[in-house]
């Protein structure tokens, strides 16, 4: 769980908040050069994140991979293609999933 003044991040309310910021790595994808690739998400588009690493700055298409995002002390993984949204339509489309 990641807790802020206004928010909480949870296992289960993931796919519905913004990923800009949290710390993610590559666990499964379609190109074996991604896997393991891990850093800083610091920007996304409908179908790419770019993270931050050590190397620069990578995109890895959401389509093709699987992703493990670090909430403190928790792992989460998040296959790609459910979260294939614009960020702010992805959470506007998941959050009714999430309270309904």
């Amino acid at each position: 769980m990641l807790k802020g003044e206004n928010y909480c991040i949870t296992a289960e309310n993931i796919r519905a908040h913004e990923m800009i910021g949290l710390n993610a790595k590559v666990i499964g994808s379609a190109e074996r050069s991604r896997l393991g690739l891990s850093g800083k998400i610091v920007d996304e588009t409908r179908n790419t994140f770019v993270i931050e690493s050590r190397g620069g700055e990578k995109i890895v298409p959401k389509a093709e991979a699987v992703f493990e995002f670090e909430l403190g002390k928790e792992k989460v993984k998040v296959d790609g293609r459910e979260i294939l949204y614009r960020p702010e339509a992805r959470t506007k489309a998941l959050w009714r999933n999430v309270n309904a």
